[in-house]
């Protein structure tokens, strides 16, 4: 089956009906690695796969992309084959903020003893890390301040932007061989979020012709830019992928 996208919430914060923008990497039909944790995306990841997610990498922390943590805490702290083993990979800048976010509450259990981070593993990284066996690649995002927000490339396969601006030096770089681009767009942007009419003033035909929009207001929009002739994500949906030619290690 090799590897595809599987969409669990293409929408923006106050997009329920399309949810929170959150997405998996399958490989072979399996989960293999879970971008953010949303509340109506591990809704649909649960009502889809089951069971949590056990791989997660989180590019920031606004609520619409980690509100799920709280139950993904219960769902991995009380399971023995599971606490301390959800590996969550974290940009290191957004370590704190992460912490402040979801991990910072005083008394994880009523009943003490535990501490938030108890039931994950979680990893700092930076420019790239290894996770199954494969190298992915991390990159700054243009999305309400410096060195809060965070994209990712795996390599020959998928660039995941998470919520930004318009970066093109950023894409011609981790962009340039032949992956699908999931990228943030609106009808209109904002000084956080790209606009349909930004992508098309900044990236290159070539580009936008790989681009997957989501993050999106409502289904009306989203049917308004596929009018415009672009690939338009939606709740639910499966993307075949490319065989990624990111480095591999003898790891299985």
């Amino acid at each position: 089956m090799g590897w595809q996208l599987r969409l669990h919430g293409v929408g923006n914060a106050s997009a329920v009906e399309l949810g929170s923008a959150m997405a998996t990497i399958e490989r072979d039909g399996a989960p293999w690695l879970t971008i953010d944790c949303g509340g109506e995306g591990l809704t649909a990841y649960l009502a889809h796969y089951g069971q949590a997610p056990q791989a997660l990498f989180i590019t920031h922390t606004h609520l619409d992309h980690v509100a799920g943590f709280e139950r993904l805490f219960v769902s991995s702290y009380f399971d023995d084959s599971r606490r301390g083993k959800v590996r969550v990979y974290v940009p290191a800048t957004v370590v704190p903020l992460l912490h402040q976010r979801v991990g910072d509450y005083p008394n994880t259990l009523a009943e003490g003893g535990a501490n938030f981070w108890d039931a994950f593993q979680v990893i700092p990284v930076g420019a790239a890390f290894w996770h199954g066996g494969v190298r992915l690649e991390v990159f700054p995002t243009r999305h309400h301040w410096p060195e809060t927000a965070f994209g990712l490339r795996l390599r020959g396969s998928v660039v995941w932007t998470g919520d930004t601006r318009p970066i093109p030096e950023v894409l011609g770089r981790f962009a340039d061989d032949g992956e699908l681009v999931a990228h943030d767009c609106a009808l209109h942007g904002n000084p956080s979020h790209s606009g349909i009419d930004d992508l098309e003033r900044e990236y290159p035909r070539e580009l936008l012709d790989r681009c997957l929009l989501y993050h999106y207001a409502r289904r009306e929009d989203g049917e308004r830019l596929a009018a415009r002739g672009y690939r338009v994500a939606h709740p639910g949906e499966i993307v075949a992928l490319n065989e990624p030619t990111a480095q591999r290690s003898e790891q299985v």
